[in-house]
Formats: C-alpha cells, structure tokens, sequence
C-alpha cells in the first residue's frame, strides 16, 4: 500500500511539473521532460520547486519552473555576497587590523594605551596578533604602562541577525563583530573586542613586552598613532573557504563589510542594499528578492533561481571575476561540500549547496556550457530525497556538455 502511494504521488508530481514546463522555443522539449522528470519525486511538491538551467554562451534557456518565484535559498544566500564582494572589493582586496598608541613613547615605554581596531577581518588569528605583538618588540618598546584597548567601531554590536531561530547564534555561527580573534572563542564569558584585547596582552607578554593594565575596550581616536598592521589573505583566499565549507560566519561578515565601505557602520541591513544595488546595475531582477542576512540561515531569505542564475551568470561572464568566482564554488566529488556528492562527475561540476530544515538548493556550473539553479522548499524538506533530484538533473545536463 505504502509503495503504492508513493507512486501516485510521484506520477502527480511529474504531471504537474510537466504541465508547469514550457520549454523556450531554442530549448529542446525532450531535454525540458528529462529534467521534469528527475526534480519529480515523492514529498517534493511541485508548487515548492523552482528551478532553471541556462546555456552559459548563449543565454539560451533550457528548462525554467518556478524561475521567477520568491523561495527560501539556505545557503545559496551566500552566491550574491560572494559576487557582491568581489565585484565591489576586487579578488585582490584584503581585511586590515590596525593597532595604534594613545599617548606617547619615553625610551623602551609607551606610556599610555595600545588600542587594537579591527576591520571586519573574519580570519583574524592568534597567530596574526604574535606578528603584532613581534613588531612592537622589535621597534624597541618593552612596557605599556596602560592597557590594550579592543575597538570594534568599524561594525555595529550585533552579534546575530534578528530573524535567525533561537539557538543560531554561537552554534551555527560564532558572534558578529569587527573585531573578532580565533571566531571569539571564549564567548560569551567576554565579547568578542574584549577577547581580543586580552589575547593581545598575553601575545605582549610572550614576545617580551610588559602591559600593565588589564585588557579593556575603547576606541581610536583621530589622534592616535599608527604602530603596526595586519593584513588578511586576499578576498579570492576567504571566499573560496566560504562557499567551499557553506561558513555563515565569514558570509556574515562579508555583509557587513560592505555595509561599511560606504562609510557607513557596518550593519547586516547596509550590507543588503549593496549586495541589492550591485544586482540591479547588472540587470538582475528584484522582484521577490529579500536579503535578510548573508548566510542564508535566516528564514526570511527570499531569492529567485532567474535572480541566483543571473548570479552565476554575470560572474561567469566577468573576465576579472571569473577565475575567482567559479573556483570558490565546490567541486563535485572533490572538494568542500560536494566531496561526496557527484563522484562520477569529478572535477564537471561545481556548485553551491544549502540545506535548512526549510530548503535544499543546488547552484552552479556544469563545465563551461550551463548555470543552473535548483532550489526546494518545504516544511520539513526531505533534504536527501532533495539531493537525489538535484543529482539526477545535473547528470543529465552534463550528458549534454
């Protein structure tokens, strides 16, 4: 009886894709069917699938359900920040930390402050403070008669994104701030500039350089002086982890970050409208498009497949952005969270994926020929029979490359 059932809803479920499909004139109706056919499956309601496939050179569409309505996109959130960032920041673009003295140096003593601002860089590490803390040293000073203060200024103080479920916030990402060391481990004992202070203090102390005060917050000021610096790798480096491992923190803090190169503090809301003005000057469609963080946790996240496809598209197309773009996205059978999706198409494939307990979505590149964008929806999805059907559609469109 179970088998039954599960056939009449699978055989209802491929009816209403068919019926829903209408392939474009260039598009081969026989393909159209394949494809409707293997999104079909038991407990995936046609009404919350949406999907397209496109040719990369010609623009042609060659399947297209649902294309153009608002879904929840999980992790595919994370393809508009990421083409946002490197079109707006450039692959070569690198996060700084600053460090500045408030006061001034008598001999071997700075007498006053250190303060230590950061600038959003999501990799910032102990190891990256030992390298400050090293060129204080070899500057010559070896007492701080103050403190070391931690700045967060560059970025509101909202460690989370309102519209993430309880439970999100230090489980699904660590807490948000412009200055975070180690992804703020020891919160939330402390916060984040407050861990970093006190990391910083103890990086002093191990490479010879005496602080006398207990590591606080504050701010620089205009008046302080420039003492050491730190850099990140490039952006390229950060978004290929990114998409690579699905992070929601450095998704989250990209956001941010460009939120604030408008000289504007850094918050999750400024950040969206950057990512939505750069879709818009490439000709993407907003229509139904709601940017509520940059991970994609949040339920309140709507994007398209046509917007997500216009996406892979216009990086694809950008010969600055390509090599960038494409290579952070995973590749099938190898790399990131398609190590073990896809094995036969090793290396044909990369992609983004995304699962939430409301959403299972698919986006990427089949060699150079298709973008395609797969997105299910659903209370609760059945997230490995959403995977299977994303796999078979993906199979077939490689047979065409």
């Amino acid at each position: 009886m179970r088998a039954r059932t599960a056939l009449a809803v699978c055989v209802a479920a491929i009816g209403a894709l068919v019926v829903a499909v209408a392939a474009t004139p260039a598009a081969s109706p026989i393909l159209s069917a394949k494809l409707t056919r293997a999104l079909a499956a038991p407990h995936l309601p046609s009404a919350q699938t949406a999907a397209i496939a496109l040719d990369l050179q010609s623009g042609v569409v060659l399947f297209a359900h649902n294309d153009t309505m608002p879904v929840i996109p999980a992790s595919n959130a994370k393809l508009p920040v990421a083409w946002t960032a490197l079109t707006r920041l450039g692959p070569a673009y690198r996060f700084h930390t600053e460090l500045y003295g408030t006061g001034r140096r008598a001999g071997a003593t700075w007498d006053g402050d250190l303060v230590l601002k950061g600038f959003g860089d999501p990799t910032l590490a102990s190891s990256d403070l030992a390298g400050l803390a090293h060129t204080i040293r070899a500057r010559g000073i070896r007492r701080v008669s103050g403190r070391v203060r931690g700045d967060e200024s560059f970025y509101d103080r909202e460690r989370g994104v309102s519209t993430w479920k309880r439970g999100f916030l230090g489980f699904e990402s660590p807490p948000l701030s412009a200055l975070v060391v180690d992804r703020a481990q020891g919160w939330p004992a402390l916060s984040p500039p407050l861990l970093a202070a006190k990391a910083f203090t103890a990086a002093l102390g191990r490479a010879g350089v005496e602080v006398d005060g207990r590591p606080g917050l504050g701010l620089a000021t205009a008046a302080a002086t420039p003492l050491a610096s730190n850099r990140s790798e490039p952006l390229s480096a950060i978004i290929r982890f990114m998409d690579h491992e699905s992070d929601n923190f450095t998704a989250e803090m990209l956001l941010k970050q460009l939120g604030a190169m408008n000289g504007e503090v850094g918050t999750t809301a400024a950040g969206a409208r950057v990512v939505r003005q750069e879709m818009s000057a490439a000709g993407i469609s907003l229509a139904g498009v709601r940017i509520a963080d940059g991970s994609g946790l949040s339920p309140a996240d709507r994007l398209t497949p046509a917007a997500l496809v216009g996406i892979l598209r216009a990086g694809w197309s950008d010969p600055t952005l390509r090599g960038s773009f494409v290579r952070s996205l995973a590749v099938a059978g190898t790399s990131g969270t398609m190590r073990h999706r896809l094995p036969l198409l090793k290396g044909v494939v990369r992609a983004k994926t995304g699962t939430t307990d409301l959403a299972c979505s698919l986006s990427g590149f089949v060699a150079d020929r298709f973008a395609f964008v797969i997105v299910e929806n659903g209370w609760p999805i059945p997230y490995w029979t959403a995977r299977q059907a994303q796999d078979r559609f993906v199979t077939l469109l490689a047979a065409q490359a």
